[in-house]
């Protein structure tokens, strides 16, 4: 479904040059939760912009379903980015005064959907993040962890095929990052869809099917079969 190929992306700062991603090669199937694990500045998220085709890499590539993103016009990269990927990221980016349904729905409307068909689907999502009974409350009557959860269910109402998610739980109680967490695994597994995690929490990473670490720009991969909290830990015990 994704493929990274030898994927390079420098900043500059002054006169010197950051590597942010360095030479990574990475695949997504469909059904596959694959985290991503590392301290802050490691490149996480420079690594989820270039999955998504916000940001261009200096060499490499990176390919949905065989097909090039940096070779998408304008028009067509914003079509993939809409309707192929669901966004969760550190900052919510709700509009303030209007209702959580109306915030989960934004996507579905930007599509074509009709306004009762996509408040109805926006419905579903926040009562399966655990947010039925604060539909009709806008931003600014929501706790940071309840803003995080529309965020979490307005990315998942279009049914996107792959997800990428940005410290998704950063702003939530360990009860419901568990939850959140296991909704992720449940509708990647169920629905065939790929999710790529950023963390930098071992016990997110624990519901990976497959954990890698990002230091300084490099990959290294994990034993598939030790994916979870032990490996995450082990990672950060030999580091």
């Amino acid at each position: 479904m994704l493929e990274l190929r030898d994927v390079v992306k420098h900043y500059r700062t002054g006169t010197e040059v950051v590597p942010a991603v360095d030479g990574v090669s990475l695949t997504i199937e469909p059904g596959e939760v694959v985290a991503l694990y590392g301290p802050s500045g490691s490149g996480k998220t420079t690594l989820l912009l270039l999955a998504a085709g916000m940001t261009e890499p200096d060499a490499g590539d990176v390919l949905f379903n065989g097909r090039s993103v940096g070779a998408l016009s304008e028009r067509d990269g914003t079509r993939f980015r809409r309707s192929e990927l669901g966004f969760i990221l550190q900052q919510f980016h709700l509009i303030p005064c209007m209702p959580a349904i109306d915030n989960a729905a934004l996507k579905l409307v930007a599509e074509g959907s009709g306004r009762r068909a996509a408040r109805k689907e926006a419905a579903r999502w926040l009562e399966r993040v655990g947010l039925d009974g604060r539909r009709d409350h806008p931003p600014e009557q929501l706790s940071t962890g309840e803003r995080q959860r529309v965020a979490i269910a307005r990315a998942l109402a279009n049914r996107p095929r792959l997800i990428l998610a940005d410290e998704p739980t950063g702003s939530l109680d360990t009860s419901r990052a568990q939850e959140v967490l296991a909704l992720l695994a449940d509708i990647s597994h169920g629905e065939g869809v790929g999710v790529l995690l950023v963390t930098h929490d071992p016990e997110a990473a624990g519901f990976a099917d497959r954990v890698h670490t990002l230091r300084d720009g490099k990959l290294a991969n994990v034993d598939p079969r030790a994916a979870g909290t032990r490996a995450v830990r082990a990672i950060g015990d030999a580091g």
